[in-house]
């Protein structure tokens, strides 16, 4: 019999994500779950997701087969909303560091207390692919958030005093988005922004390498897109 799914499906995670991204803001989203965020824009705000391999403008993946040359940076395949447009993968990456996209969403195999991400691994047959745009994108676009699993499948924490993986960026972390809890990066570490239906704090904590804070006094978001 199957462990049941405890806090948020992996949909649910995106969805949550998608809430906090603002109207107008230009997006990257990054291979894995990152991907499933275009599928669950908020009914009346316009979001313009970018890619890296050459689209302004890319829309949820297809219903049917899709057209096969139309993909993402993760290579799957996608769709592109009515005045999207398609340019050199050298144009793309001048969008990124150039500052022109607003706000990105990673995985992760690893966030530090500080902020740091490790997202990137070339270990085994199944890691993910290398690097990618990933440094270029947590280098040059203002606010990142991260989608991941509060562990690994072993049960290992993914939310760490110090990462102990390869890092793609230090400090740049801003908000984690997890099956539990949405977690922001503050000058003191790891602090709870809001828990999952059902979960309670003790079992975030404890899934966790790091001191978790609690929920502040009410102010407000110290994150925005720019």
């Amino acid at each position: 019999m199957s462990e049941a799914v405890i806090g948020l499906t992996r949909d649910e995670m995106a969805m949550r994500a998608a809430l906090d991204i603002p109207d107008g803001a230009y997006v990257n989203l990054g291979i894995g779950i990152p991907e499933m965020v275009a599928a669950h824009v908020p009914a009346g705000r316009e979001v313009i997701y970018h890619t890296e391999n050459g689209l302004l403008g890319m829309g949820p993946s297809p219903t049917d087969d899709g057209d096969p040359e139309l993909i993402n940076a993760g290579k799957r395949r996608v769709t592109a909303i009515e005045g999207a447009s398609y340019f050199h993968h050298a144009d793309s990456f001048v969008m990124i560091r150039g500052g022109h996209i607003d706000l990105c969403v990673l995985g992760a195999l690893q966030v530090a207390s500080n902020g740091d991400l490790a997202n990137w691994s070339t270990g085994g047959p199944d890691a993910i692919p290398a690097v990618g745009g990933a440094m270029d994108l947590v280098a040059g676009v203002p606010t990142i958030y991260v989608i991941t699993q509060q562990t690994t499948r072993d049960g290992k924490p993914k939310l760490v005093e110090q990462c102990t993986y390869p890092l793609t960026g230090r400090g740049v972390v801003d908000r984690i988005y997890t099956e539990l809890a949405v977690i922001d990066l503050s000058d003191a570490g790891f602090q709870l922004v809001e828990l999952t239906d059902g979960i309670d704090f003790g079992y975030v904590q404890s899934r966790m390498d790091a001191s978790l804070a609690p929920i502040a006094e009410r102010q407000e978001d110290s994150v925005h897109a720019t």
